[in-house]
């Protein structure tokens, strides 16, 4: 899965948002009601750096591949960055993306929950 295509998943999940963060930030993000469950980095360095959420004994298990990575000032909340999306497996990153979603839209209170969904 390259950039473009995992953009398409990202921004494919129900209620899910796109919003651009300019500087200083410089990040995509994406979030359902608010809550983020993704994001990528969009300036140098590791241009296109994808981050997400996982969970604790995924992230364990990731931050032991190569090219993946606690996220910088995120991991303390198991979330992980993967520095080039595109050597990773796409149907394994599309599961992990679903437990990040999932995870997100479960924080949410109920009325928030059913109104992000029904956006």
């Amino acid at each position: 899965m390259d950039t473009k295509q995992l953009k398409a998943h990202c921004a494919g999940f129900p209620g899910a948002t796109e919003t651009l963060h300019g500087a200083p930030s410089n990040i995509l993000v994406y979030a359902v009601g608010g809550k983020t469950f993704a994001y990528f980095k969009t300036s140098e360095p590791e241009r296109w750096r994808f981050s997400f959420r996982a969970s604790p004994d995924r992230f364990v298990e990731l931050t032991g591949v190569p090219g993946v990575k606690p996220a910088r000032y995120m991991g303390r909340f198991h979330w992980v960055t993967i520095v080039n999306v595109q050597h990773f497996p796409a149907d394994y990153l599309a599961e992990l993306l679903q437990w990040s979603y999932d995870k997100a839209l479960s924080a949410l209170s109920k009325p928030k929950r059913l109104a992000a969904l029904a956006a």
